[in-house]
């Protein structure tokens, strides 16, 4: 990937990028397809396998209509019934206990959309029409707003006020109509109610991670030697040389009011437990591995964890060099919102920090990445671009100091308001992806990672596998722990550790699923499937026989090609693709992500359907199917990713 034989033409380049881009397109309706929103009506087997099924055509058609219902259900259009208008429930009278409660059941149906929090837009109607509050009016809403959460046991944060006054006003307006943004978050009844949300921090080596989180979690500054990352590393050569060369895990508690959960003792770092216990919000950080070494250990964490976002963390003396760019692409590919932190600004001159800073403009810019850069400069800024980053389009950047602690407040906030995200069906079968592997004392094995759907309960029956044969061991949960903390249950979305009966830890390996026991047949594991491929970077040309170290979720195993929809394929090209597993069958569904490397990042793709029909190669299938070829030289020397590759 280093060794470029002629330096790549603008045209060529651009290519590659709108290449990565439209990919990235084309695997979020595939993934909409794997996993439905939580919204959608749960479906049987049978109906999703039917769903899956249709056209590409049908699909769009589809997500189409949804838009489409969505506008008309905000609109109201076949209400028949006259809707009350906010303001009347907030400006009633104090003993007017039906617009409370009417109040109180908005509040809770916004709840519920927001997996136990939303942000209460106070002196604006649903319709986004101001309510045109004066000074009075507003406190007396504002008021009723904390009295209508007190019922469903939420709290409220006063987040940024217009006209209002005070510390949290942001810049007046020209009506001079009172409004504010309020967090409401409901108290988890227990420990399995906490919301969740999962970030993938990732960056250069030496930008900056393990003391960012150190200090973000701890609550004490750093004092620029490396203080604050000490508690984040797991091995004694991690401390010695301060390089991170594992998946670290932190987390970061916030209670109902907003607050971060730190210890009342300086410098005492709080217990996992400790923190899950008093929280309503817990942000779980994935500490990744920036050197270019430990490459496949960072792929597999951004694949395993399933993250909701990404951190992508710059220093401000160096820039975004080395694989800074690698994860960016990696990030962008697998189309999860990136959030930028600049560090380091305190030792950095003036001069070289406005190179960085234009530098990740122009890279978030491209056509690779398609995003807008919004650089938060104070809380105003902070809070509008936090509610408003469910849109994958923008990319807030802050700009922090882990030794004078300059806007590490804006991160926090950031973080506290940042809204749920992710796909996931709780209605669908279990399905668990494994981790990470131990043995505990006086408990027995125990296996670590995501609920991707269905919920699961202590003592059930499961079966695990697939181990070198393909075939699923019998077990049961023996106890599930969340954050360290015991709970009786975990449904999708969630991160869980099972430990599990009758189970030899030599006998379960990272890569494995762990799913609900059926008394049918076993479930069909594959050593071939057919994948949709896009070549981001490689020297020369890619053919069958071609090897490579495959990653889906979980699984990391050599992958040899067995046929190809071409006679060859090359950097920038998109092509359908059959992969098999040197070393043993996996569990796969069509729409799991896929990303091949041989050194550094080769390609992505998609799972498009398991198992492989030799009498059918795919080159026929196309031909059959009248469908143009695709290029076969996209672009030549074309990096895909030039975000990663060449900024």
């Amino acid at each position: 990937m280093n060794s470029k034989s002629a330096k790549q033409l603008p045209h060529e380049k651009r290519k590659g990028e709108a290449a990565l881009s439209d990919f990235a397109e084309y695997v979020e309706q595939q993934q909409a397809l794997r996993f439905p929103l939580s919204r959608a009506p749960a479906t049987s087997s049978a109906a999703h396998h039917s769903a899956t099924a249709k056209s590409a055509q049908a699909d769009a058609d589809h997500e189409h209509h949804d838009e489409l219902d969505d506008i008309l259900d905000s609109l109201d259009l076949s209400d028949p019934a006259p809707r009350v208008r906010l303001r009347e429930f907030l400006l009633s009278p104090e003993s007017s206990t039906d617009a409370l409660e009417g109040l109180s059941e908005i509040i809770q149906k916004r709840l519920l959309e927001g997996h136990g929090e939303t942000v209460f837009d106070v002196g604006v109607e649903d319709n986004g029409d101001s309510m045109k509050l004066t000074r009075d009016e507003w406190d007396t809403a504002y008021k009723r707003v904390i009295d209508a959460a007190k019922k469903l046991a939420a709290d409220c944060q006063l987040l940024l006020t217009k006209n209002v006054g005070g510390e949290l006003d942001g810049a007046p307006t020209k009506d001079k109509d009172c409004s504010g943004k309020v967090m409401v978050r409901q108290a988890p009844s227990t420990v399995e109610e906490v919301i969740e949300t999962r970030i993938a921090v990732v960056g250069n080596v030496d930008a900056g991670k393990s003391s960012m989180l150190g200090v973000l979690v701890k609550g004490d500054l750093d004092d620029g030697r490396g203080k604050a990352r000490v508690n984040l590393f797991r091995h004694k050569h991690e401390i010695e040389t301060g390089r991170t060369s594992s998946v670290g895990m932190e987390i970061m508690g916030f209670d109902t009011k907003g607050d971060v959960v730190v210890s009342d003792t300086p410098g005492r770092k709080l217990s996992w437990e400790e923190i899950g216990k008093r929280s309503a919000k817990v942000i779980t950080f994935s500490d990744l591995a920036g050197h270019e070494r430990y490459l496949r250990t960072t792929v597999f964490g951004l694949l395993s964890s399933s993250p909701n976002y990404c951190l992508l963390m710059v220093a401000a003396n160096n820039g975004l060099i080395g694989m800074s760019k690698e994860h960016l692409g990696i990030a962008l590919a697998l189309n999860v919102p990136v959030m930028v932190v600049i560090t380091k600004i305190d030792i950095c001159p003036p001069q070289i920090l406005e190179q960085t800073v234009n530098q990740i403009t122009r890279i978030l810019k491209s056509p690779g990445a398609r995003k807008i850069p919004i650089f938060i400069k104070n809380r105003e800024e902070c809070i509008n671009t936090a509610t408003q980053f469910v849109s994958q389009r923008i990319c807030p950047i802050f700009q922090v100091s882990n030794v004078t602690g300059e806007n590490l407040d804006l991160v926090r906030s950031f973080l506290n308001i940042l809204p749920h995200h992710g796909r996931y069906d709780a209605e669908a079968p279990f399905e668990f992806h494994v981790n990470d592997t131990f043995s505990v004392p006086h408990v027995g094995t125990v296996v670590s990672g995501i609920v991707k759907s269905g919920v699961i309960h202590a003592g059930d029956d499961v079966q695990i596998g697939p181990d070198s044969l393909g075939r699923f061991t019998q077990t049961s949960i023996r106890s599930i722990e969340r954050k360290r903390i015991g709970v009786p249950m975990a449904s999708a979305g969630q991160s869980a550790s099972f430990a599990l009966r009758r189970i030899r830890r030599k006998d379960v390996r990272k890569g494995m699923v762990v799913l609900a026991k059926l008394d049918g047949a076993p479930p069909k594991v594959y050593r071939e499937f057919v994948a949709e491929v896009l070549i981001l970077s490689h020297a020369t040309t890619i053919k069958t026989k071609y090897q490579a170290m495959l990653h889906v979720g979980p699984v990391s195993q050599t992958c040899a090609i067995i046929d190809v929809d071409r006679p060859f394929i090359r950097t920038g090209d998109r092509a359908t693709v059959a992969f098999r597993f040197v070393q043993r069958p996996e569990y796969l569904a069509p729409g799991d992500r896929l990303l091949f490397r041989e050194g550094r990042t080769k390609g992505l793709g998609i799972v498009k359907s398991v198992g492989y029909d030799p009498s059918q190669p795919l080159m026929a299938k196309q031909g059959d199917e009248g469908t143009a070829p695709l290029p076969q030289t996209a672009t030549e020397e074309s990096k895909g990713a030039e975000v990663m590759a060449d900024a």
